[in-house]
């Protein structure tokens, strides 16, 4: 009974060329591919940064946003609340001072970075829910699904809302190329970038900002509550295979743009399931084949390097214990293999 149930929920599978020229899964297609290129790439600095929550700050802060833009569209403006580039620039700045607010706190005042991001990130997220609220219990115009941005609908999207997160993410990779070598030294060594002349105080709103637009493009096919996976999960997969800055952001940008593409064309022929979660099931995957494979970093090249010099560490020791002359010449080899086996573990 219950496989029968299964087949008949099942759709019909949609083939490529269905895919790419029914008007609703192309602009699907186009959308997410975009979104998962342009935050993967700017995610990697707030990777290299140890900043990976400050994705999180950002998807969360973003609804606060989302809120006041389309209050502020439909009453003040009178325009379309739920157009896309109205909602996108309210999330950029909600979400953009979420993130400054928090940097602000932590370098003024004795609390530490996580907690001013976690206070931030309640404070909008918290203010947006109860926005949210009210607006779907009002008599504002356009107000009925504006709850759906939470966790985001990639078919919904039209062409006009593509226009707008082409001109969002090559805005964010423009700034990017523009600022390279200011946002190189800045996310490696921020004490070097003020030696060399480079504001703190420009600087770090300018990438913080960036990265914002890069990840808030994707609050209405991918939603404000997944952003995270789409910013951070390219650039950790990325870390794993590569030592290079340049290389490391056209890598993550191709695995956040291939995973959304192919997460999209599988969400189709699942058929009913969101295309978010299955971008991001796709992004883990992606994630654990690159723990796993990646020659220099993978888990079991470290494991591998670790019992080896565990190894020459115990017969060392035996050898220490067997010959009490060359004691100090041991001592050393052992003060050595020990140095080994800690970094490998790091």
């Amino acid at each position: 009974m219950l496989s029968q149930l299964l087949v008949l929920d099942m759709p019909h599978a949609v083939g490529l060329i269905e895919f790419l020229t029914n008007y609703t899964f192309r602009n699907m297609l186009v959308g997410t591919t975009i979104i998962g290129g342009a935050s993967g790439a700017l995610g990697c600095f707030l990777y290299l940064r140890k900043q990976s929550l400050t994705s999180d700050v950002i998807g969360h802060s973003a609804i606060a946003g989302v809120m006041i833009a389309f209050i502020f569209a439909t009453v003040v403006l009178s325009i379309e609340g739920r157009s896309m580039f109205v909602l996108t620039i309210g999330s950029i700045i909600a979400a953009t001072a979420a993130v400054l607010m928090s940097n602000w706190i932590s370098r003024d005042s004795r609390i530490s970075l996580d907690a001013a991001m976690a206070i931030c990130l309640s404070l909008f997220y918290g203010g947006g829910i109860v926005l949210m609220r009210i607006i779907t219990h009002s008599t504002l115009q356009g107000r009925g699904g504006i709850d759906k941005y939470m966790f985001g609908n990639a078919s919904t999207l039209t062409r006009a809302d593509i226009y707008t997160i082409v001109f969002f993410g090559s805005l964010s990779i423009i700034v990017m190329m523009l600022f390279w070598k200011e946002f190189k030294v800045f996310s490696f060594d921020p004490v070097l970038s003020e030696t060399l002349g480079f504001s703190y105080r420009t600087l770090n709103p300018l990438l913080m900002g960036t990265a914002t637009v890069a990840i808030v493009i994707g609050v209405k096919a991918v939603g404000l509550i997944l952003m995270i996976a789409f910013a951070i999960m390219p650039a950790a997969s990325a870390r794993q295979w590569t030592k290079r800055l340049s290389t490391m952001v056209l890598l993550a940008s191709i695995l956040g743009a291939g995973s959304a593409a192919f997460g999209s064309f599988l969400a189709v022929n699942i058929g009913k399931v969101p295309t978010g979660p299955v971008v991001v099931l796709v992004l883990f995957t992606v994630f654990c084949f690159s723990l796993i494979a990646a020659p220099e970093r993978s888990v079991l090249r470290r494991a591998l390097i670790r019992r080896a010099k565990t190894r020459e560490l115990e017969a060392l020791a035996r050898e220490r214990d067997n010959v009490p002359v060359r004691n100090h010449d041991v001592d050393k080899s052992v003060a050595g293999a020990l140095v080994t086996v800690e970094s490998v573990g790091r």
